[in-house]
């Protein structure tokens, strides 16, 4: 069967990777990705699969669905498509959704015999406003037995952890002023900003070590000559799991009511993105995807521990179901993501043959799951384990 898997993938080659360049070639920002979108709902519903969309009133995103006809489990592959602005796709979201779609394929084409059901996932915006989170919310995962995915990147690596996040506004309000004729009668939004980065910094050496603080002044007033009647900064908040997120996001509230307070400002404190909850990896699947590649011809010498490279929207998915989302090799010269190097060597024949290996490893290891109640329930085992661990 995993013969029929790979060499159906192998037969479709030639339009997969058409799929991917051309997405690569129209990169679209989060909520925009109508192209993107469109070309693979155009692909899935070809090869049979019923399209929901729009889905929860996003436009570009949806879910694509086959079923077999037989009882069975219910496989996702995630699909991510959104560019990064100026730089386009330098994260590889044209190849992570195509290896989605051609996953969806080599497995289709032996589901009628296995059963079961397979769903293809279009989440948009996963760079910003990721829309895994009220699609998992929603309790769209809820019955899906098990998601997969995986992201290019210049080294194969297991899937391992990522950061729980909150992203936060900080808006202060002052009072206007002549800054050289009548300073003392402006109350200074800008000196609020700057004391809320002083806070955090020192705040710093209080945090715990997994913790990371990062913000920027997205208004600092308009012009030297004028007391900054209002400012405002934008922070990342990140930890390695959302108990501590969430402590630390009260502190830096507190550092900026303190700012507030010292300088007379108003403040207004929002989430400008959504939260992003820490992502824990199935250690079944992970190693069943593993294997894959091994019988594919990777070296398991080649394939790196887990590491954590931020925060991602599939971790909210894993609070709703069993997922894991491993890195596969595409370049082969350290090229680091979100950079212009990264996405060239993204549109190579090199990454499009890592693309298609990647959609075999996908495929096959939900094969290896639907086709054993014993591995299924192994993999529904841990997952709930972890959801005690996280909900206690």
């Amino acid at each position: 069967m995993k013969i029929t898997i790979t060499t159906t993938i192998d037969f479709h080659k030639e339009p997969l990777i058409q799929v991917a360049r051309f997405i690569g070639e129209h990169p679209e920002l989060g909520h925009e990705e109508w192209l993107a979108s469109a070309r693979l709902m155009d692909e899935l519903r070809n090869y049979g699969f019923d399209i929901q969309n729009p889905v929860l009133d996003l436009p570009t995103a949806f879910i694509a669905t086959y079923h077999s006809g037989i009882p069975g489990p219910t496989v996702a592959f995630l699909c991510e498509y959104d560019a990064l602005p100026e730089l386009g796709h330098a994260c590889g979201h044209h190849l992570i959704s195509t290896m989605g779609l051609a996953a969806a394929i080599g497995l289709k084409s032996v589901l009628d015999t296995v059963g079961g059901t397979i769903r293809v996932y279009g989440t948009p915006a996963e760079e910003t406003k990721g829309a895994k989170v009220p699609m998992s919310a929603a309790g769209l995962f809820d019955d899906v037995d098990f998601a997969l995915m995986a992201h290019p990147f210049y080294t194969y690596e297991k899937s391992g952890h990522s950061l729980a996040m909150d992203a936060l506004q900080f808006e202060y309000v002052g009072k206007p002023a002549h800054a050289a004729a009548s300073p003392h009668e402006g109350i200074n939004a800008l000196d609020a900003v700057l004391l809320l980065f002083q806070s955090i910094n020192a705040l710093r050496q209080q945090m715990q070590s997994h913790a990371r603080v990062h913000g920027i002044i997205s208004d600092g007033g308009k012009a030297p000559n004028i007391i900054p009647e209002t400012a405002a900064a934008q922070f990342y908040i990140r930890s390695d799991n959302r108990p501590y997120t969430d402590v630390l996001v009260e502190k830096i509230k507190r550092c900026a009511e303190g700012a507030a307070l010292q300088t007379g400002c108003t403040l207004k404190v929002s989430n400008y993105e959504y939260s992003y909850d820490e992502m824990i990896s199935n250690e079944v699947l992970s190693d069943l995807f593993t294997a894959n590649l091994v019988d594919l011809g990777i070296n398991e010498a080649d394939i790196r521990s887990g590491k954590d490279h931020g925060s991602i929207d599939l971790g909210n998915v894993s609070r709703h179901c069993p997922a894991i989302h491993p890195f596969i090799q595409v370049t082969r010269g350290g090229e680091l993501l979100h950079t212009e190097e990264f996405r060239d060597q993204a549109m190579t024949p090199q990454a499009f043959e890592g693309m298609l290996l990647g959609a075999k490893a996908l495929a096959n290891t939900a094969y290896d799951v639907m086709i054993d109640p014993a591995v299924l329930q192994c993999v529904r085992n841990e997952f709930r384990e972890h959801v005690q661990v996280f909900n206690s």
